[in-house]
């Protein structure tokens, strides 16, 4: 008589055990599709002005997204984040003030980000600096200015937000029509092309490397677009694209999830 209510005060056991357990996992479950599909973890460098500033809009203005958006000035920024009602839809731009041309940057760089996001999901490196000298003027701390910002700097920052990219997860790399093999080139603009070709192959090596992690890589090379940098390259030129439609075609792409190691141009006109 006690085996038989043992047998059966166990049996109960085990199936409310096994029905906690499976109720678990379907919460986490649950849990995990909601997050996905409501939140999104975005960074951008090089968001201070022009085409960075403007993707910086457009994403923190879409419901769920947070971003985190990197520059040196970041006035314009603060200001447009205090005209968000952040929290309201779960958005939220959060600008941080970081020299990518600074030693050891992406030690700050990855504690403010890892205060506020555990995963990442979209990764844009927009950040540029760009010299217009001949050969014969241009000297060492111009090759490292423009190495360091536009090429060594995007590789620091991948490779300390490595372990915290989500699968899947996007990296989009900024390039350059300038660094786009067979495209036409321009005199003063040599350091600058090269820095921007050197990430685009940078990109399409990353896009095999990390294909097992669920990680996508790919470089947009950006024509004319009407920028301070544009200006700064073609004095008294004017581009047919603003910084706001360059902008809605990049943020465009960065959800996309066709693409992986392209590096894909992206121009009306050169220059």
């Amino acid at each position: 008589m006690y085996c038989f209510y043992i047998s059966k005060i166990l049996k109960h056991f085990f199936i409310s055990h096994r029905w906690i357990n499976e109720s678990r996992c379907k919460f986490k479950f649950i849990f995990r599709i909601f997050e996905k599909k409501h939140f999104m973890n975005i960074i951008i460098t090089g968001a201070g002005r022009g085409i960075g500033i403007e993707i910086a809009k457009l994403l923190s203005n879409i419901k769920g997204y947070r971003v985190i958006a990197v520059s040196r000035n970041i006035l314009a920024l603060q200001k447009y984040s205090n005209e968000i009602p952040g929290g309201k839809n779960g958005s939220y731009l959060y600008p941080v003030s970081i020299d990518l041309n600074k030693k050891d940057f992406e030690k700050k760089f990855l504690t403010y980000v890892l205060n506020r996001f555990k995963k990442i999901d979209i990764l844009i490196n927009n950040a540029g600096v760009l010299v217009n000298k001949p050969l014969s003027q241009l000297t060492s701390e111009d090759f490292d200015t423009i190495f360091t910002t536009n090429t060594k700097a995007p590789f620091l920052i991948i490779k300390a937000l490595l372990p915290y990219f989500n699968n899947p997860s996007h990296i989009v790399n900024i390039g350059s029509m300038g660094g786009f093999q067979g495209s036409e080139k321009f005199s003063g603009l040599s350091l600058y092309s090269a820095s921007k070709g050197a990430l685009a192959i940078f990109s399409e090596c990353l896009a095999v490397e990390l294909k097992e992690k669920g990680i996508r890589v790919n470089c947009l090379a950006l024509g004319s677009t009407q920028t301070e940098m544009f200006a700064e390259a073609f004095p008294g030129h004017k581009a047919q694209t603003t910084a706001a439609d360059m902008a809605k075609h990049i943020v465009d792409f960065s959800l996309s999830k066709k693409q992986n190691g392209k590096t894909i141009a992206v121009t009306q006109t050169v220059p």
